[in-house]
């Protein structure tokens, strides 16, 4: 495992952390290490918090606001059919919000039902992990992408 995913947040603060896009005003936008849909991106809330409910209610909103940037990021490079939102917590213990295209390319019986459902080796299945080589032009889409829409929604 790479040592910057010991500690995401930290490796982000640090410029170290190379799956991210950018910094928002909640937090840092990343792409997802699996990539077995294309596009697929995560929000982590920066300070760390552990929860939703641990922000004010103006944190809350910019982090749901910025966590929907993204997916019009997403919209905007893919066209995906939607975009899903997701916010867990139940394995890594800070915030954030995985934000999912679905593609009318998926099987059926998978694109109806939640990203979780697909084969557990999908999310760590060498050919889908993010690499700088193989998906370094998608986060450069994503991350100019994303930098336009805050701007334009006049976010720092």
């Amino acid at each position: 495992m790479s040592y910057w995913k010991n500690d995401r947040i930290a490796s982000a603060v640090k410029g170290e952390n190379p799956t991210v896009l950018t910094k928002m005003k909640s937090g840092f936008a990343v792409i997802g290490d699996p990539q077995f849909l294309p596009g697929y991106c995560i929000l982590i809330a920066y300070p760390k918090v552990k929860s939703l409910n641990d922000l004010t209610i103006k944190q809350r909103t910019d982090f749901l606001l910025d966590m929907s940037l993204i997916g019009d990021a997403i919209t905007a490079v893919y066209n995906p059919l939607r975009v899903n939102y997701d916010i867990l917590g139940n394995t890594d213990e800070f915030l954030h919000a995985h934000i999912f295209p679905r593609y009318e390319w998926e099987e059926e019986e998978r694109r109806k039902y939640p990203v979780w459902l697909y084969p557990k080796e999908n999310w760590s299945i060498e050919k889908y992990q993010f690499n700088d080589e193989k998906h370094g032009e998608m986060k450069m889409q994503l991350t100019e992408k994303l930098m336009e829409l805050m701007k334009k929604n006049c976010m720092p």
